[in-house]
């Protein structure tokens, strides 16, 4: 067993803003307590198509493996790391420091550091008690977390989850629209089935209707914002984990920077595509706009080159995708 990078693990904190004196007691608490142990899993079958991304900048740049990506026996998603990049750990192996030399710590006087996700949802152990399984999509990212310390789903690694699931269980899929004869909401259903991922189609329903299943909501936000799961997009990535905050009547969207601060705002035909997951559900992804006009722009960018390596996206009344959070 391992610990997890502490930006990850003190969810239950009341702020972000303690200092790493702190930060590091609590470590060395847990440290104390025997909760490290070895990376990996030993031998065992080894896990195919496996993919494995490293980048900071949420995403905004890309780090070079060492070589082809290897994966041998039992991986764990922290051997996986270490076997194709150069890494350094502190306490025991169980943090990950520095991958490729860029160090988490303090930037600017925010904290930085290293975080993943699998199949883009933030795993709920330590990287080194994480099983990686057949067709996972690990994504590690170093950045600032003055905003948030837990972002629980990012779309940025899709087809996933649709595709394989979570922890190594494929899950069933639905598709909720507020209109389901509408182009976007035929555009979304497709792009699943087209990647070999059958989707349930149903109108627009109450959070937690049908447990352990992912599902996908298509609709503008006039009428998505009565599901209470989506509430937190109104209050931005300190509730929500996403850099967006879409105002209360659904007309703009404000699109935030890692600071969270206003970068720009998009009005009528604006999209937005977000992964969200409620508490005790699986991850609720929302394709949504400020009009009809938006949601189809929204579902047009619902493919894998849009989504690529980006936290959540939003979509300008061009059809521009931009990423979020902006200027990453």
């Amino acid at each position: 067993m391992s610990i997890r990078p502490f930006a990850a693990r003190d969810r239950t904190r009341t702020s972000v803003t303690l200092a790493r004196p702190l930060r590091r007691a609590a470590l060395l608490t847990l440290l104390s307590a025997g909760l490290v142990t070895g990376c990996g899993l030993g031998a065992g079958a080894t896990p195919g198509a496996v993919t494995l991304t490293v980048t900071r900048d949420f995403g905004a740049h890309q780090l070079r493996a060492r070589h082809a990506l290897l994966v041998r026996g039992q991986e764990t998603v922290m051997s996986l790391l270490v076997r194709n990049y150069k890494v350094s750990t502190k306490y025991g192996g169980g943090f990950v420091q520095s991958v490729n030399g860029h160090a988490g710590g303090h930037v600017n006087g925010e904290p930085v550091d290293w975080f993943y996700y699998v199949n883009g949802v933030e795993a709920q152990e330590g990287a080194a008690e994480t099983e990686v399984h057949r067709g996972d999509s690990v994504w590690w990212d170093l950045h600032d977390w003055s905003q948030t310390f837990y972002t629980p789903a990012v779309v940025g690694s899709f087809p996933e989850p649709f595709a394989h699931g979570i922890a190594g269980k494929r899950l069933p899929v639905r598709v909720e629209c507020s209109e389901i004869e509408s182009d976007a909401c035929k555009t979304v259903d497709s792009r699943l089935r087209a990647l070999g991922v059958p989707a349930g189609l149903a109108g627009l329903g109450p959070a937690g209707e049908i447990p352990d299943t992912l599902r996908v909501a298509v609709a503008p936000w006039s009428s998505l914002r009565a599901l209470l799961a989506v509430e937190p997009l109104a209050r931005g990535p300190r509730t929500s984990g996403v850099y967006a905050r879409v105002s209360a009547d659904g007309g703009s969207i404000a699109l935030l920077n890692e600071r969270g601060q206003v970068s720009s705002t998009l009005g009528p035909g604006a999209g937005l595509i977000a992964a969200l997951r409620p508490p005790n559900q699986e991850p609720l992804w929302v394709v949504t706009g400020t009009t009809s006009e938006g949601v189809e722009r929204a579902a047009s960018a619902f493919n894998r080159s849009s989504l690529h390596n980006r936290f959540a996206v939003a979509i300008a009344p061009s059809g521009g995708v931009l990423a979020l959070p902006q200027g990453g």
